[in-house]
């Protein structure tokens, strides 16, 4: 046996001993080919903690100020430091932290797996894969990459709705709690000071205690549109952009990293701009939804976009929105890109 001076010959006759713990045999090349089979999974879950840890607190800040009045991301930032100190800035940071992980990493395999679907649909119907003409040296945007693309984000962003709305909702709670807490824009007071102070378990069973199971899916209808809309324009505004940076710089791979960088920034910038009133209606009917009680009907604020109030916040959101996904993107690609080039 391997490891001992016996001889083969005596080894053979010895018969084999198992441990009564027994793993997968993660020798030879099965983790090359474990890694190269879930290389998109891995590639998202690792992406996104850091680019979760890189742009949390602006994140914070959004949410405050969509959800509450501040002169400006100054006076947010200052107030949120005076009354709450650093914490303030990473307060319910843990539930993202496992939940956008989780969440990133259903989207982009969804998103993966429908783009070749819709692909292979698209070359059925006019000869033509979108994913040959993006992946052509030299090629521009056409209309079948871009709605390929589309389609594909909108699907991902509808069916990952279903998992992340609770855990959004719970985030959005830690986030404004102290805010909750100290305002007088709701009798609730009971209700209102039940959030401090809290982790994303007990908040979630506070809502829950409060409105009900089907509580931690308030506003789901918004987060919906948002999630749908936002993702298709999310992943053609990448697709797109990094396909014209490619072509426009001559790089001689579609993953350039010139192009990651902008696509991925960009990608955040155009789709907030479109979706923001969509998403600072869902943060404000899901703040009123917390301070009252079940036994109180809470009215969905109207989606308005031409109303300025709709869009406080909008600038430091997309700040985040650039810094998280450039990040992102950019160890998306490269961790992609470092497991395609290892050796079978």
């Amino acid at each position: 046996m391997p490891g001992t001076n016996r001889s083969d010959d005596e080894s053979s006759m010895e018969p084999q001993r198992r441990s009564p713990l027994s793993f997968p045999d993660m020798s030879g090349d099965r983790p090359k080919k474990w890694m190269k089979t879930y290389r998109t999974e891995i590639a998202a879950s690792s992406s996104s903690v850091l680019s979760t840890l890189v742009a949390f607190p602006l994140d914070s800040v959004k949410s405050r100020m969509q959800t509450y009045k501040f002169n400006s991301v100054a006076d947010c930032v200052t107030h949120t430091y005076r009354t709450e100190g650093i914490k303030g800035f990473t307060r319910g940071s843990a539930a993202p932290m496992a939940s956008i992980t989780m969440v990133r990493t259903m989207a982009f395999s969804i998103y993966q797996k429908c783009k070749y679907t819709y692909s292979a649909w698209f070359e059925k119907i006019t000869g033509l894969a979108p994913l040959v003409i993006v992946n052509t040296p030299g090629s521009y945007p056409t209309f079948s990459t871009v709605a390929c693309f589309g389609a594909a984000g909108a699907t991902s962003g509808a069916l990952v709705t279903t998992v992340s709305c609770p855990f959004e909702f719970t985030k959005l709670s830690a986030q404004i709690s102290e805010l909750m807490a100290n305002s007088k824009t709701s009798p609730d007071e009971v209700i209102r000071r039940s959030y401090q102070s809290m982790g994303p378990l007990r908040t979630a069973r506070n809502i829950i205690k409060h409105r009900g199971v089907f509580g931690l899916y308030s506003g789901f209808k918004l987060h919906l549109m948002r999630d749908t809309l936002g993702t298709a324009i999310y992943f053609m505004t990448y697709e797109s952009i990094k396909q014209v940076s490619v072509t426009k710089t001559n790089a001689n791979s579609p993953t350039s990293p010139l192009a990651v960088v902008i696509a991925g920034g960009l990608c955040g910038l155009v789709s907030w701009a479109c979706i923001y009133p969509i998403d600072s209606a869902k943060s404000i009917y899901q703040r009123n939804c917390l301070t009252h009680g079940r036994d109180k009907e809470v009215k969905q604020p109207k989606i308005q976009f031409f109303n300025k109030r709709m869009y406080r916040g909008l600038g430091v959101s997309m700040a985040r929105s650039c810094v998280l996904n450039a990040t992102f993107f950019s160890s998306f690609e490269l961790i992609k890109k470092h497991i395609n080039s290892i050796e079978d």
